[in-house]
């Protein structure tokens, strides 16, 4: 019990502390850890779990972001909201998914999102769009895209948000960083709902995921503080991790389908 505790608090001060440093990535990571090191049985139950546990370390460091001015409101919000119905349509659609072949899945979308991550990311040239109907519009479409495959996958969503959000309005990278964080902790959150409705949620394990995580997230926002200069470092780092953590998903998941 003791040691479940104490893979539950580090693996979800893991989580928080990737969320704190680079906006993203805890919630990818959330599953397979809650599967794999906290011993979680049901995929099912990883899932909801640590949909919770993301959502409320999400709507933590937003706060920090919030109060540092590194939030774009108006496209935050439409962002969240859309995106939140998407995550309620691909949450309910991944219940009917067999967990196996879920997670099989989940791992080949983790190798592209490492993919992604690899490539250097650069400000975009181009200006910002105006918070306008037409930029707004187009935030919805791909909100509701990245909220489609957030509530499906289990995950929170960050690294398709923020690449959204630069899509859609071209704003600048740390304020798509700090914007994305609403949308990371609504997706969450729809999902999490979602998922304890079925009994899908072990909440003593998200209790002490959750604590683990604010202590991990504070120390990756004042770390990344420090670290700005060298975020395509630390952007690759994580995607070398979301890598082998894949690989092992995979692993995993394809012995069980084959066996």
């Amino acid at each position: 019990m003791i040691g479940n505790m104490g893979a539950a608090l580090a693996s979800g001060a893991a989580v928080g502390f990737s969320l704190g440093l680079v906006g993203g990535g805890g919630s990818i990571l959330a599953t397979p850890l809650l599967l794999y090191v906290v011993g979680v049985s049901q995929p099912h139950i990883a899932i909801g779990t640590g949909a919770l546990a993301v959502s409320v370390n999400a709507f933590a460091n937003f706060a920090g972001h919030a109060r540092a001015g590194n939030v774009r409101w108006r496209c935050a919000i439409v962002f969240a909201v859309i995106g939140t119905v998407g995550a309620l349509a691909g949450s309910t659609l991944g219940k009917l998914v067999d967990g196996d072949h879920l997670l099989f899945v989940f791992g080949l979308l983790m190798l592209s999102v490492a993919g992604m991550m690899l490539r250097r990311r650069r400000e975009n040239a181009a200006p910002e769009r105006p918070a306008d109907l037409r930029t707004c519009l187009i935030t919805a479409a791909v909100s509701f895209s990245a909220g489609l495959a957030s509530g499906f996958f289990g995950i929170g969503g960050g690294f398709l948000i923020v690449p959204g959000l630069l899509l859609a309005t071209r704003m600048p990278m740390i304020k798509a960083v700090g914007s994305s964080l609403l949308a990371v902790a609504c997706f969450g959150l729809a999902t999490a709902i979602n998922y304890s409705l079925s009994g899908l949620v072990d909440w003593p394990v998200a209790a002490e995921f959750i604590g683990g995580g604010i202590i991990g997230g504070f120390i990756g926002m004042t770390l990344a503080n420090r670290l700005s200069t060298q975020k395509n470092t630390l952007n690759r780092i994580l995607a070398v991790l979301i890598f082998i953590v894949a690989l092992y998903v995979l692993y995993r998941s394809g012995m069980t389908l084959i066996g």
